[in-house]
């Protein structure tokens, strides 16, 4: 075992001591003891992924009633019953005899530092030996951090920092400074007219105001007028303001109004109502403004997904990058993880990723960022919905820029050309339904849940050619394009080794850039072309004497003997690498 360095053992000390209970004087650390809570409600309470479920062997239902300091100078002692161990200090194999001890105590969990990912295999073994849950954090992660996020769930028993409380609080704040601009009443609704905001006033309101923030919903006999004056037509189609005048007869004084969208999505609508004095003269400037900032907010909402939820994708990606063993995802969802699965993973078409994140000026990029997130949001949903109509079981896990679908308990029958299937449907109905261009990589079948990451793996093979380019498939399986994912994959290498490389092709690349001379393509695409002159000369639209000449000058330049089976492997390798690769 390796003793941890003089820095490094000094700072977990430190750290051990301001958490220690004689830190708290003679009342000792905030009480938690009447209260216990079950790792699933404790892994669910996180807002962010601070705590990584890496083995729950007594499955999640486990109960916390404490957090605890392993004390490595006395371990006997260490540990209690239902303990949350923080293992301060404890690095690599180093963590084997605390999680002995642990499960020899029946104590609820132990929570360490990671030093690399693939330690994750053999202590989550060990756990699962030891009968105790682990939990890990990442190295830059405060142990103080984790020992009060422990104890307020302790505490309270309720989640931390609910995330809808503040996208509401957003979107009231909003309205409050959008009604000082306009110098009016506001209101912000969703697309089903539900109020999800307004603005403080001392002015009255009219009717139509006071009955749809009493009633958290636009009153029907005044929402069918609005839809016959062409109100909502307006706001679904189009990103100005419109004005709809007073009526005093039906209770409805002059307001402004415009609809909230992303990406051509109606996402709701703001309004803003008079009061006993007009509308300031820039309100219509004001009230686009308002419209773009709230898209944000609401784009945010329409992410935001439940605690389950969030946990079981925390769950899938850490099975899928294989950080996290199966039997945690298949004891939280009651899955049999001897049965076979398989993982597909979407892509946004690389084309259609570039348009979304242009560049622009600040404003644009906001905007930009709204459609952005929207779009993942909606391609998600989508991928969700298909996926569960098609197997009972689907889970679906957005990770980075990828959307993956683990298909768990895969039924006897179902063979990769049904879940290629599968994917091409999704493929086409976000084409169809969203205007979103994706690109799918079918895994391969594994025998069970344990080899979802080596299905995730081959799926990361042929969606990363795709976004090279060397696929242009809207679907495919490793099988299918074996060629064009292992010549990525050499040039990847090539790209980033130049020492790989002929000195004679770069060379002949430098002269084409300063010469103007097209001695590559001429010679890549007469390799292609197996030395056909004919052919390679009519690709590139010249005389063959013209390509004879150009091959033999390319020769005499560089060297190269084109007879040579091994230089023409070479250099139809080499030649392939972007422009800016070569030199």
């Amino acid at each position: 075992m390796t003793a941890p360095s003089t820095s490094e053992h000094s700072f977990d000390g430190v750290v051990r001591d301001a958490l220690s209970p004689d830190a708290f004087g003679d009342e000792g650390p905030p009480s938690t003891a009447e209260s216990r809570v079950g790792l699933r409600h404790l892994l669910m309470s996180q807002t962010e992924p601070l705590l990584e479920l890496q083995a729950a062997p007594a499955g999640l239902d486990v109960e916390v009633c404490e957090v605890g300091i392993f004390d490595t100078e006395d371990p006997a002692q260490a540990v209690r019953p239902g303990e949350l161990v923080l293992a301060v200090g404890v690095r690599g194999r180093a963590v084997l005899p605390v999680l002995r001890a642990a499960g020899t105590a029946g104590a609820a969990a132990v929570v360490i530092k990671l030093d690399r990912p693939g330690q994750t295999t053999m202590l989550g073994e060990a756990a699962a030996e030891a009968g105790v849950a682990l939990l890990s954090v990442r190295r830059e992660t405060r142990w103080e951090c984790v020992d009060s996020l422990v104890r307020t769930v302790l505490g309270s028993g309720e989640p931390v920092a609910p995330a809808e409380h503040e996208a509401n609080g957003d979107l009231f704040s909003l309205a409050q400074t959008t009604a000082v601009l306009t110098g009016g009443i506001v209101s912000i609704e969703d697309t089903a007219h539900r109020v999800l905001a307004y603005s403080r006033s001392s002015d009255e309101g009219d009717d139509l105001r006071r009955m749809s923030i009493l009633g958290r919903q636009g009153p029907e006999r005044y929402l069918s007028t609005m839809r016959e004056w062409g109100v909502f037509e307006h706001l679904r189609t189009s990103d100005t303001v419109i004005a709809v005048e007073a009526h005093p007869e039906l209770g409805i004084r002059r307001r402004l109004a415009i609809g909230v969208r992303a990406r051509n999505q109606p996402l709701g609508t703001i309004w803003v109502q008079e009061g006993s004095r007009p509308l300031a003269p820039r309100s219509e400037q004001a009230l686009l403004g308002a419209a773009r900032v709230a898209a944000l907010h609401l784009v945010r909402r329409r992410r935001e997904v439940s605690a389950d939820t969030r946990l079981t994708q925390t769950l899938v990606a850490g099975l899928l990058d294989g950080s996290t063993g199966p039997q945690s995802l298949a004891m939280h969802l009651r899955l049999d993880q001897r049965r076979p699965a398989a993982v597909i993973g979407f892509a946004l078409r690389p084309l259609d990723r570039g348009a979304a994140g242009g560049g622009g000026d600040r404003q644009e990029g906001n905007e930009q960022e709204g459609s952005v997130e929207f779009t993942r949001a909606e391609v998600t949903g989508l991928i969700s919905v298909h996926a569960a109509a098609r197997h009972h079981s689907a889970l679906v896990a957005p990770v980075g820029t990828h959307v993956y679908v683990l298909l768990p308990e895969m039924p006897a029958g179902l063979t990769p050309a049904i879940v290629r299937g599968w994917a091409r449907e999704i493929v086409e109905a976000a084409k169809s339904h969203l205007g979103v261009s994706l690109q799918a990589a079918v895994g391969p079948i594994a025998p069970d849940l344990s080899g979802a990451a080596l299905s995730r793996r081959d799926v990361d093979r042929v969606l990363g050619a795709m976004a090279r380019g060397g696929v242009v498939a809207e679907v495919a399986s490793l099988d299918e394009v074996w060629a064009q994912v292992l010549t990525g994959e050499v040039l990847a290498v090539l790209a980033e080794r130049p020492d790989l490389r002929d000195p004679r092709l770069t060379a002949l690349a430098e002269r084409d850039r300063r010469s103007g001379t097209e001695y590559v393509a001429s010679l890549l695409t007469y390799l292609d072309a197996f030395g056909d002159l004919a052919t390679a000369a009519a690709q590139l639209h010249i005389h063959r004497n013209t390509l004879r000449y150009r091959i033999r000058r390319a020769e005499e330049l560089t060297g190269l003997d084109l007879s040579h089976p091994q230089q023409r492997l070479m250099a139809m390798l080499q030649l392939r690498l972007p422009p800016g690769d070569l030199p």
